[in-house]
């Protein structure tokens, strides 16, 4: 039959009793798949990690920011680690308060997941990207509003126009005396 119809004969289910056969053509068949496959990846969120100590300096801070907000820019997940030595577990709310810091220097674009945790010599948090609105639709309220760059007249026509200026004379300007 397949034969005939100038199609394939593919093998869809090989464990199933009967084993499943589908008649249809098979470069179509195999796009199909690899373009299921490639959707389900993309839907997986991948996990960034951070690391950072709590004797971190203001620019290094400030770096690691640009680097997560990049990751949650692009959809993963972040995972930021402190890692403490030896001596500086004694003072382990300096590394909390670096932590807290850097959760709210990313509040607009994350949500804090788990707060900071302190296991062993770790301390660590976890934060999720801010769902997204679609591009493609925006607020009643935005579509309702008229550009302000334009002003626009209405003639009686129902018709937009922009507003008519006249010919400004040249004015050169005046030298202080």
């Amino acid at each position: 039959m397949a034969q005939d119809e100038g199609l394939d004969l593919v093998l869809v289910a090989e464990q199933a009793d009967p084993p499943v056969a589908r008649i249809t053509d098979y470069g179509k068949y195999k796009y199909e798949t690899q373009k299921r496959e490639k959707e389900n990846k993309r839907k997986q969120q991948d996990v960034k990690g951070i690391k950072m100590s709590p004797r971190i300096a203001e620019h290094d801070m400030q770096t690691q920011l640009n680097n997560a907000r990049r990751f949650l820019g692009e959809g993963d997940k972040l995972k930021v680690v402190c890692q403490f030595k030896q001596r500086e577990l004694a003072h382990s709310r300096i590394g909390l308060e670096k932590m807290t810091r850097f959760a709210e220097a990313l509040s607009d674009i994350g949500i804090l997941e788990r707060a900071p945790t302190l296991e062993g010599r770790q301390m660590i948090m976890t934060i999720n990207p801010k769902p997204q609105k679609p591009a493609g639709k925006k607020d009643a309220k935005d579509s309702n509003q008229q550009n302000g760059s334009e002003e626009v007249q209405d003639h009686g026509d129902r018709q937009d126009h922009p507003t008519e200026v006249g010919e400004q004379p040249h004015v050169p300007p005046q030298e202080p005396q």
